[in-house]
């Protein structure tokens, strides 16, 4: 089971019609290193709805400014995708409804059904059940990358720690305090797998975890970055300056869930 929750963090996209064969997509920001040019799920959204003859003879240029690092783990690429998809959608009219909008997501990728509606849930893991959390938490983030690519696939590939289907609480009538304790005793079954392969990011998580107001830290997803929950908007903050002085080459900034 997992849950997926969205913070303050975010790709910027400009989209303009062109008068060219092809679309032209392009990344800008400080993480457009490593990303392939031709397929990303920027592409993939272009491809999907020609392949359904939804896209004809129209073509665009599309810059992407990154803000949030590949292969970090912070489903970036998700969103933007969905993102993509409902402007599409609706800057020409192609009439599509939430669940022809949902099947073509899930084409593109796991996550980006998720992305689409931008509320937290809770993957429970019976039939990719997926419930809708309401309520929302204003927790305070400190997100730590250390530049670390981690494929999702081969994480996921020599991971075999995977808990067991438990019984989940109505998050929409918890209070804060009794989520954050729900979400200190649960872990991330990829963890274990990321930190033996690096090293470097069980060390980040220690150092997060050890700072002032922390609840708890953990990895996002499958990986590389790193989160810390803390009590106060202060405290994240001055954790990031500690890590950053002993982690000076990972990037790292203080967020906060919508």
């Amino acid at each position: 089971m997992s849950l997926i929750t969205f913070c303050n963090l975010y790709d910027e996209i400009t989209i303009s019609k062109i008068n060219s064969k092809r679309n032209k997509v392009s990344f800008i920001g400080p993480f457009k290193k490593g990303i392939n040019q031709k397929h990303n799920t920027v592409t993939k959204v272009f491809d999907l709805l020609r392949k359904e003859k939804l896209l004809v003879n129209q073509t665009f240029k599309v810059i992407v400014k990154k803000n949030i690092p590949h292969g970090s783990g912070l489903g970036g690429g998700s969103a933007n995708a969905a993102s993509l998809l409902t402007s599409l959608n609706s800057r020409l009219n192609l009439k599509l409804n939430k669940h022809k909008l949902k099947t073509l997501a899930t084409q593109i990728g796991f996550d980006v059904p998720i992305s689409l509606q931008k509320n937290n849930v809770f993957l429970t893991g019976k039939q990719n059940a997926i419930l809708k959390i309401n309520k929302k938490f204003r927790l305070n983030l400190l997100i730590v990358y250390p530049k670390i690519i981690c494929s999702t696939k081969a994480i996921y590939k020599k991971n075999k720690d995977f808990t067991l289907q438990k019984k989940v609480p109505n998050f929409n009538k918890l209070k804060e305090n009794k989520f954050i304790y729900f979400l200190k005793k649960e872990k991330n079954d990829l963890e274990k797998t990321v930190t033996t392969i690096y090293p470097k990011v069980g060390k980040i998580i220690d150092c997060i975890k050890s700072q002032n107001g922390c609840y708890f830290s953990r990895i996002t997803g499958s990986g590389s970055a790193c989160i810390g929950i803390f009590s106060k908007k202060k405290y994240a903050i001055r954790a990031k300056k500690i890590v950053s002085l002993k982690y000076p080459e990972c990037w790292s900034t203080v967020s906060k869930t919508i």
